[in-house]
């Protein structure tokens, strides 16, 4: 398999500390030996690749911009670039990673208390416990504060009664990260597996997303103790709040996506022959190829530039909004436009872009459709909300 070579039309290497090129080029290297030579094999069995958790969690990607708790510590640039080369193999293993550590550790990193934190972190941290974020349900995703389920006071803790769908880890988690309304008021809950009432259910037939677990998860009189409470959780900020960090790693994977699919295209082009000469050649090629080249530099200086503002603590959740509402869109036409190039090759598994396709039409619809964030951003332009 041909090594990947990298995409940097602008320099942006200047750009970054000696310790992130460190982080990038260390996980390109994982991705091209450990990820590459299976992952079209997963995805065509729809199984996610669990040899490498351990691999992922010994390089310190698991949470990795999170500090002590044996968590990496690394700068938010870093953790993007982390980000974008796990889904330059694929969005399963950026999704996994991403769940992980941006909707389960966060959120105990954030609201849980201290108790919880060293029972969960380092474990997390490490790969042996696996964590899975429930908000959506089957009738309630871009409108999270209508959720169902429901958290009951119980004596020595509380009961969980509803539906979560769309839930990447749920049947191979540890525990879940449950959002309920308890007496109206969105509260966190840490749901270990194993209680009475905790089903999970794993959604078959995935044209997208193959080589990720993704589930339902039921609650039926589910009891968890006192002590699954995330104490600083309140309202429905708190989960946007992880939303938000996760949508941040988001921005930064779908420019990895884009970057397999350009540089695939770019090398099928070059050694692809029609009309005795290759296709690179032809300038209804060049120019799609100029198009996809432009669009990932944009997203690459997008995402640096947001990077730097969540380090100095200046980033907006819109901002984020922005970034995952471009870098995705743009992904996605970047792997059809490939697909295009590559012909009736294109849509096997020979080759990624087809993969790639599939794999952004699930990202441009979760953490927030394109459309849900088109009016994120209305609304903070205007100051007028168009939701109701």
């Amino acid at each position: 398999m041909r090594k990947y070579r990298g995409v940097d039309y602008y320099a942006l290497d200047e750009l970054l500390s000696e310790d992130e090129r460190l982080v990038r080029d260390t996980v390109r290297d994982f991705v091209d030996e450990r990820v590459m030579p299976s992952i079209g094999m997963h995805f065509r069995n729809a199984t996610f690749p669990n040899e490498l958790v351990g691999e992922m969690a010994k390089l310190g990607l698991l949470g990795a911009n999170l500090n002590g708790y044996e968590c990496a510590g690394l700068n938010n640039v870093a953790y993007g670039l982390i980000m974008q080369e796990l889904e330059r193999g694929d969005s399963g293993i950026r999704s996994f990673a991403s769940v992980q550590g941006g909707l389960v550790m966060y959120p105990i990193y954030e609201f849980g208390s201290e108790e919880q934190k060293k029972k969960w972190l380092p474990a997390m941290a490490r790969g042996e416990a696996i964590g899975s974020f429930g908000l959506t349900e089957p009738d309630f995703g871009s409108n999270p504060g209508g959720m169902i389920t429901r958290a009951t006071k119980a004596k020595g803790g509380y009961v969980l009664n509803g539906t979560k769908r769309w839930i990447t880890n749920a049947s191979m988690c540890h525990v879940a990260v449950v959002w309920a309304k308890l007496d109206d008021v969105i509260r966190g809950f840490l749901v270990e597996r194993g209680p009475k009432g905790f089903i999970t259910n794993e959604i078959k037939g995935k044209y997208s997303l193959r080589a990720s677990d993704t589930s339902e998860i039921i609650l039926e009189d589910c009891f968890v103790p006192e002590s699954a409470l995330l104490p600083g959780s309140k309202g429905l900020s708190s989960p946007l709040k992880c939303l938000s960090a996760a949508r941040y790693g988001i921005a930064w994977g779908a420019i990895g996506a884009a970057l397999a699919c350009y540089d695939e295209a770019l090398d099928y082009s070059k050694s692809r022959v029609q009309f005795d000469r290759p296709i690179a050649g032809f300038q209804l090629v060049q120019a799609k190829l100029v198009g996809m080249l432009t669009e990932i530099t944009k997203g690459q200086l997008l995402c640096l530039r947001l990077g730097r503002l969540k380090d100095a603590g200046k980033v907006t959740p819109q901002q984020v909004s922005l970034a995952k509402r471009n870098n995705v869109h743009e992904a996605l036409k970047i792997a059809r436009v490939a697909r295009d190039i590559l012909g009736a090759n294109g849509v096997t598994d020979e080759y990624q872009c087809g993969r790639h396709m599939c794999n952004l039409e699930s990202v441009y619809t979760y953490e927030g459709t394109h459309d849900i964030h088109t009016l994120v951003l209305g609304a903070d332009i205007t100051g007028i909300d168009a939701f109701r």
